[in-house]
């Protein structure tokens, strides 16, 4: 019998991401304590950028952004915050996707997968996501919900279970 094997990924939607964007927009033209603040949510290439006229306000759009990314299923870890800074009259905040799993991060699971999962299961490193494989299905199942309860600091997928 051949083994059965999935991939561990972490990757972004881009149209569940541009959705998050686009609602989070109507919302912010729309509540009354944005009105007069210059708040605004927009596409800037491949980051969203976050502007309003006062810290706090442009902090408050954030939340309003999280707020739709956690609603359309995309975890908070999948964003790259970056920090409040002064632009001329406003302030603004630059938010980056995160897709691909780094070098570092692969090797954390694969320590997970190594020290904690059945002896059967193998792991290797495949460019920005990690293949795992084994003979039993149910020790790939097991290993996906001990990756599910694991800390590690990216969001992770399981694709292409077979």
């Amino acid at each position: 019998m051949a083994d059965s094997s999935f991939d561990v990924v972490s990757k972004v939607d881009p149209m569940e991401a541009e959705n998050a964007v686009n609602q989070a927009r109507k919302e912010v033209e729309q509540r009354y304590d944005f009105k007069g603040v210059g708040a605004d949510v927009a596409w800037q290439g491949e980051r969203i950028l976050l502007k309003a006229s006062t810290k706090e306000r442009v902090e408050a759009v954030l939340d309003v952004v999280q707020s739709k990314f956690v609603k359309r299923g995309i975890e908070l870890k999948q964003l790259d915050v970056g920090d409040a800074y002064p632009s001329g009259k406003e302030h603004r905040i630059e938010i980056g996707l995160k897709n691909g799993i780094g070098t570092e991060d692969a090797k954390k699971v694969q320590k997970i997968i190594r020290e904690q999962a059945p002896k059967t299961v193998k792991s290797q490193i495949q460019g920005d996501e990690l293949r795992v494989s084994s003979k039993s299905r149910d020790d790939l199942q097991g290993t996906i919900r001990l990756l599910k309860a694991a800390d590690v600091d990216i969001a992770l997928q399981f694709v292409n279970f077979r």
